[in-house]
């Protein structure tokens, strides 16, 4: 019951953090969706100590453990959508396989860099 007590804040206050992230992307009008710059925002809160790690700790921890369950009804709604995956899937599977690999090589390599500036190395 303890733990219920602490999680319920932290989920509340990640979700007011998410929803002046969508506030801060309309009153902007920047190309950014909402849920990202509610990222940006938690990141930097974090990062400047404004928000401690504990105060969002938990609620986060149990919200990424059952993550899997909030893509299922966009797994749901993708059903609607089985003419355009007939239609172009090969299309649309080689620029998710691209765009991943991308991804992966580009983090990878920044990575590195960061792994080998923090052990003296200097990067690559």
């Amino acid at each position: 019951m303890i733990h219920w007590l602490r999680v319920i804040p932290q989920i509340t206050l990640l979700w007011v953090i998410y929803q002046s992230g969508n506030f801060l992307a309309k009153i902007s009008h920047l190309p950014v969706p909402g849920n990202v710059l509610g990222m940006v925002l938690l990141f930097i809160l974090l990062l400047t100590g404004v928000i401690p790690i504990a105060w969002v700790e938990d609620g986060a921890d149990l919200l990424l453990k059952h993550l899997a369950f909030f893509f299922i009804p966009i797994a749901v709604g993708l059903m609607q959508w089985i003419g355009l995956f007939e239609l172009s899937g090969v299309q649309l599977i080689s620029a998710i396989f691209l765009g991943s690999s991308a991804c992966i090589l580009v983090m990878g390599t920044v990575s590195k860099i960061f792994a080998g500036i923090r052990s003296g190395k200097g990067g690559i």
